[in-house]
């Protein structure tokens, strides 16, 4: 039997969440708001707390895509691994400009722990030219750019170069900056590596609509789950 006190506990427990539900609803691409491109990083910016609408929600999401399908709406820094019957984990992702200038319908090709990252050859020599000498490559890592684990993003049987991966930047969540791909918080991109086989469907949304026609409406929090799990 529910007390008086269990009972509280679950009111404040839901006003909560419908407040974080509010203030996570996805805004318009553009809205000024969403006006986060950088191509300088600055001390001030690494001290940037994550906001919390870009932290790991269970979400209402309507769909027709087929769940264990992976949605990243690159205007809005999310992504969504549907679950069926109006269901969705959202994540919230930081984009690259390479990432963020791309759309398209792929799988995941491969997979990795601790990824080694390789430095594109035109990164290389314009870093170099700042000063700041990058290694041809980067053993896996807490200090590896790639995070902890790393999905790689294939178009048929090729290799795309883009990624979904890890960070050891996790204020970068939510912005987009002036290289790399589709990153997410370390714990985050753990929790989806473990649930995204490879062959996973990965639709990319984002501009030029090389995606094709895909239908999702992001309808806030599952507040029901939030609470209670399921």
């Amino acid at each position: 039997m529910m007390t008086v006190k269990s009972v509280l506990a679950g009111m404040l427990a839901l006003q909560m969440v419908m407040a974080a539900s509010a203030e996570a609803a996805p805004r318009p691409a553009d809205d000024p708001a969403n006006s986060t491109a950088s191509s300088v990083v600055t001390p001030d910016m690494m001290k940037r707390p994550v906001p919390d609408k870009f932290k790991r929600r269970l979400v209402r999401l309507s769909t027709s895509e087929q769940p264990g399908t992976i949605i990243i709406d690159t205007n809005n820094k999310f992504l969504y691994l549907v679950e069926g019957n109006n269901r969705a984990t959202r994540y919230g992702v930081g984009v690259g400009r390479e990432g963020f200038g791309w759309s398209g319908v792929v799988k995941i090709g491969r997979k990795e722990e601790w990824p080694s990252w390789r430095p594109p050859e035109e990164m290389r020599v314009r870093e170099a030219r700042r000063g700041h000498m990058l290694p041809v490559v980067q053993p896996g890592g807490i200090d590896n750019p790639l995070g902890a684990r790393a999905m790689y993003l294939y178009k048929g049987n090729q290799d795309t170069i883009f990624r979904i991966h890890g960070t050891n930047q996790p204020w970068s969540i939510g912005l987009n900056l002036s290289s790399g791909c589709i990153r997410m918080n370390n714990k985050d991109v753990e929790d989806l590596y473990a649930r995204a086989p490879i062959g996973t469907k990965v639709i990319v949304v984002g501009p030029g609509n090389k995606q094709g026609d895909v239908s999702y409406d992001d309808r806030g929090i599952d507040i029901l789950r939030t609470i209670f799990g399921g």
